[in-house]
């Protein structure tokens, strides 16, 4: 793995630390993550030294020709957080020099904004409110923000009993959404599998009597589809919450459909969007990269934060200036002292991932969901997984795919026809 990376592989008005290594950090059991093979590829394409922790030597990211060395260590995300921290500093001895941390999910991001002190000798990181991406990664947490800071939010409920719930079922208006409550939880108690559509209030209370005494759930209320459309904002802060880089785009299909992973999408212009999220951030003192996602309701003009994601999007690469700067590249620039050239975004761009576009154009022909801000024809189309100077992660995610790959979309999709509940990531 590893081959040698060729100089000047892309054509940027800037140049990137070369002695600065990145290092993708992930805690969990997801091999065919095409947001760290993004990340891999476009500060490897500058010839950054590229690390990553997999879960397998097998893995996509693993076969990226701009990695240098996979650093193989199966985590599920619940273990003890002095034990990932440990493990983390045994990774940096092994590069042996400051490294810029990537973390790819959310108890990456929270691990490192809480254990700071500890990290900050063998890594690069933007520095933050130690508890802040954990209350950004909470439901419950960024719904108090947003009622805080006056940004528009689901109405949501956080039953802290069974009889609680039986309460809501009583006046809610069906469909609702259940969501994990907390990052961490997902992985050690999850209630739900992901974000879970509920149609009714009988299926409300037959999911609540395996949440336990104390469910770790958040209920909000469904925002319909065909009143609606899915926005999406990938940023990066410097510690002043200024903005180094701002996108904004429309998702066209995610999978599962309506409540998963985006899986086409295109980038659009959205002052509005825009200035939401800067004042936001601005007002939450946040620094490094965020993925938002928002809903727009058409019933009522406003667009309402869905998920603050404290790290790297899986479909961060779908955004990119003028310049060549994506998130990432900002963040890489930022922390080894460089300036981060400014420009507008390439609007009209499209983003697909392969795997999973398919089956969601194939349910998304009969939900009524439309997006009348994408385009009518892309500008330009990047592939989640297939790069003519890096082929081997896309022919690795094929081999391990297909079987497991199409029983899961299949159980996924039978799950959405039954319109019992939609799970995510």
């Amino acid at each position: 793995m590893g081959g040698p990376v060729a100089e000047n592989a892309v054509s940027v008005p800037f140049e990137a630390d070369r002695e600065v290594p990145g290092l993708i950090v992930k805690f969990g059991d997801y091999p065919l993550h095409h947001g760290g093979v993004g990340a891999i590829r476009s500060l490897g394409r500058l010839g950054v030294p590229m690390y990553a922790i997999t879960e397998d030597a097998y893995t996509p990211a693993a076969s990226s020709r701009y990695l240098k060395k996979a650093f193989v260590w199966p985590t599920t995300g619940a273990e003890d957080p002095g034990h990932l921290v440990e493990g983390l500093l045994r990774v940096g001895r092994r590069i042996g020099r400051p490294t810029v941390l990537v973390p790819t999910d959310e108890e990456a991001a929270v691990l490192i904004a809480e254990h700071q002190e500890e990290l900050a000798g063998s890594f690069l990181f933007p520095r933050v409110d130690p508890g802040l991406p954990r209350r950004l990664a909470s439901k419950q947490g960024l719904h108090e923000l947003c009622v805080e800071h006056g940004i528009a939010a689901p109405a949501s409920a956080f039953p802290e009993t069974y009889e609680d719930i039986v309460a809501f079922a009583d006046t809610a208006r069906f469909p609702v959404v259940a969501k994990n409550r907390e990052a961490f939880v997902r992985r050690t108690r999850p209630a739900v599998g992901g974000t879970t559509r509920i149609a009714t209030r009988e299926g409300l209370l037959t999911l609540a009597r395996d949440w336990g005494s104390r469910p770790g759930v958040i209920l909000q209320e469904y925002l319909p589809r065909e009143e609606a459309e899915d926005w999406i904002v990938h940023a990066c802060f410097d510690q002043d919450s200024s903005p180094l880089a701002l996108f904004t785009g429309v998702k066209v299909r995610s999978w599962p459909p309506h409540a998963g992973m985006t899986a086409n999408a295109y980038v659009v212009d959205n002052p509005e969007l825009t200035d939401l999220t800067a004042r936001f951030i601005k007002q939450i003192g946040y620094s490094g990269i965020i993925d938002l996602d928002l809903r727009f309701d058409r019933r009522d003009g406003q667009y309402k934060l869905l998920d603050f994601n404290p790290r790297m999007g899986a479909q961060f690469r779908l955004f990119e200036n003028e310049s060549g700067v994506d998130v990432v590249r900002a963040m890489h620039l930022n922390l080894t002292g460089r300036p981060v050239p400014e420009g507008e975004q390439r609007a009209g761009h499209r983003y697909i991932v392969e795997n999973i576009d398919l089956p969601a154009l194939l349910a998304y022909r009969r939900s009524g969901y439309t997006t009348p801000h994408a385009p009518a024809k892309a500008s330009g189309t990047e592939l989640a997984w297939l790069a003519g100077d890096d082929p081997l992660p896309f022919l690795t995610m094929l081999a391990r795919f297909v079987r497991p790959g199409a029983k899961h979309l299949y159980q996924l999709w039978r799950t959405n026809r039954r319109g019992s509940g939609t799970s995510t990531k």
